[in-house]
């Protein structure tokens, strides 16, 4: 969500982290056999047909994708790129401009929604599922079972979200398992903060609408509902933080923040953890939240992943986890993980100084690796800086790189191929090996992606350049492949055929390769400026295990063709125990064939790289 401006949070996010940090034991942490690799797909969208395209087209008129859309063919192609994960985004039930009341559902006020079809981060109720994607939204929870089911039928597993820093502004649970009460239900509301309230408040001021020039709902559509007013007596705060009863219309104004026992002053008011946590199992994290008093808001979330965990969702994906406090991740993720050890658990955290609290204290999986590895790929495709950088990237992450989730795409940020990122499919490949190779993290692409989904459309509230998760829209690219609903690439061209086939060799050899569980080597010190034609646009690495051993280069230039003796230092050399001679070695992309010459305890590649191309070679037994 964190495309949204975020600037009215920022001061409380300051004070909730005005103590100091928990000093933190750098350990090389033990990672699993194998890389992960998620699939990223916008529900809605998936698989719908229509093209109409419209900005601010309604259901009818521009169409929307469905649970079932998801075929048993959908789910096969999927799995053969590689794919272990589906991420199934935007799934719980959130706040939408359609009218659901003949089956008890509400109307949202479209002053209070983002777009027509809703923001997925807006979630209305936690017990139950968005009923646009259902055949029959009276059995929405019925038809999304189906696709948990028939998702582990062929062999892959679920991720859905859960954004835990706010809620819709209009939450309803009319869903509710027995027992449950709503959020908010018990709130003293004469105060702004009480530990079990679930809500922040603004005593004494009503809410109002934010207003702009620039912006009306629904593109200024008449709405019985848009009458310049909805009824919070008194306002809550916002969930970017905001704590005006009238927010700016940048604010998250069609959400309400949860507390968490954080005061406004920015002080816990719950338990801490003791300073030797950082080394805990998640056992003993669990264990020591089982006999202490925690926030309100602390147990109903717990109590939704544990809903979703009891119908085979095999992980989570926290929104803006970083604005809730490590304490209650701990709490939650532990009694998560007592219930299924194997559960996947990766979060949006974008401040690097909370990374080693909210994986080693706050028990996460994996975070997001935006503001290192993502951020600077981006900037050297577009000219600002030179590779070399990313080894220290990965010199400065050594103790958690493996917890540090690589993507390129998402529907947060800007499409890989289009023209405000890389520009061309083509040239986003060597960041796509890159961000697939340099560690043991998994690896996430987004539906689309491996077709060179560039999101040109104007789709009304979201803009062009991301895919819009506020609208109902078509995704040109991925419906070639849909094919009507064959997926089989049918209406693909052949450079776009061409790009998804490169992706699932990619995908697979990484999920495959022990290397890429092992060990990695900058080699870029010695051939920069030591290396004729070794130019500023190439950048090179090993990956090593005890019975593999990758050479990968790239070349993120998209003009020069290079052609320079790629030298493999000394020390490499000796640690891979090769002695002088002619090694064979083949690029596990393509298969080309190459040799390595070690001379004086020194290797020696001639390599021929074209603009945007890459080699990972691997020496041949």
């Amino acid at each position: 969500m964190k495309n949204i401006i975020l600037f009215a949070f920022v001061g409380f996010i300051a004070n909730s982290y005005s103590q100091p940090q928990k000093k933190i034991t750098l350990k090389k942490q033990v990672v699993s056999e194998k890389k992960v690799i998620i699939y990223q797909v916008f529900t809605r969208l998936f698989g719908n047909k229509n093209t109409t395209n419209k900005p601010w087209g309604t259901i009818q008129e521009n169409g929307v994708g469905k649970f079932n859309d998801f075929t048993d063919k959908a789910l096969t192609e999927i799995k053969n790129l590689g794919v272990d994960y589906i991420w199934y985004t935007g799934v719980p039930h959130h706040a939408l401009v359609n009218d659901y009341t003949a089956i008890g559902i509400s109307n949202d006020d479209p002053e209070v929604v983002k777009g027509r079809a809703g923001s997925p981060y807006a979630v209305k109720d936690y017990y139950n599922v968005n009923p646009d994607l259902a055949v029959n939204p009276s059995k929405r929870l019925e038809e999304f079972e189906n696709l948990i089911a028939k998702t582990h039928k062929n062999g892959l597993k679920v991720i859905i979200d859960i954004v835990p820093n706010h809620i819709a502004r209009k939450y309803e649970g009319k869903s509710n398992p027995k027992g449950v009460q709503d959020f908010g239900a018990t709130d003293d509301i004469s105060l702004e903060y009480a530990r079990n309230n679930n809500f922040y408040y603004i005593p004494g001021q009503p809410f109002q609408v934010p207003t702009s020039d620039n912006y009306k709902p629904l593109n200024g559509e008449k709405n019985v509902l848009i009458d310049g007013k909805f009824i919070e007596n008194p306002a809550k705060w916002t969930g970017n933080g905001s704590r005006l009863a009238k927010p700016d219309i940048n604010d998250w104004y069609e959400t309400v923040k949860v507390n968490y026992g954080i005061k406004p002053d920015g002080t816990k008011d719950f338990p801490e953890l003791p300073s030797n946590f950082d080394s805990k199992s998640v056992n003993e994290h669990f264990a020591f939240w089982k006999d202490k008093s925690v926030p309100n808001s602390w147990k109903k979330f717990r109590d939704i992943a544990l809903y979703w965990t009891a119908k085979g969702v095999d992980g989570f994906r926290y929104d803006m986890a970083e604005m809730v406090p490590y304490e209650f991740w701990s709490y939650m993720n532990s009694a998560i993980k007592s219930k299924n050890p194997n559960s996947f658990l990766m979060a949006e955290v974008y401040n690097p100084a909370q990374y080693r609290n909210y994986i080693k204290l706050g028990k996460m999986d994996y975070l997001y690796d935006k503001v290192a590895t993502y951020d600077y790929l981006k900037d050297i495709i577009q000219g600002k800086k030179s590779p070399d950088g990313l080894t220290e990237i990965q010199k400065n992450m050594f103790d958690i790189e493996h917890h540090m989730l690589h993507f390129l795409d998402n529907h947060d940020e800007q499409r890989l191929a289009s023209p405000e990122f890389a520009g061309t499919a083509e040239k986003g490949k060597p960041l796509m090996v890159v961000s697939a190779t340099i560690g043991s993290s998994p690896t996430m692409i987004y539906f689309g992606q491996e077709v060179g989904e560039a999101g040109n459309e104007n789709a009304g509230f979201g803009t062009h350049s991301r895919t819009s998760i506020f609208d109902y829209i078509g995704v040109p690219n991925h419906q070639r492949w849909m094919n009507g609903g064959k997926f089989d690439g049918g209406q693909l061209s052949d450079s776009e055929k061409k790009l998804r086939d490169f992706y699932k060799r990619l995908l697979n050899f990484t999920k495959n390769s022990s290397a890429l569980m092992g060990k990695f080597n900058e080699i870029q010190s010695s051939n920069r400026n030591l290396t004729d034609g070794f130019d500023s646009g190439i950048y090179s690495y090993v990956r090593y295990s005890q019975n593999e051993k990758l050479i990968i280069v790239t070349n993120f230039s998209w003009l020069t063709t290079s052609t320079f003796n790629l030298k493999i230092p000394s020390q490499i050399i000796s640690t891979w125990k090769l002695e002088d001679g002619n090694y064979k070695i083949e690029d596990q992309l393509f298969g080309s064939k190459n040799i390595l010459k070690v001379e004086n305890g020194v290797g020696f590649i001639n390599i021929k790289i074209s603009p945007s191309d890459n080699f990972i070679y691997k020496i041949l037994k």
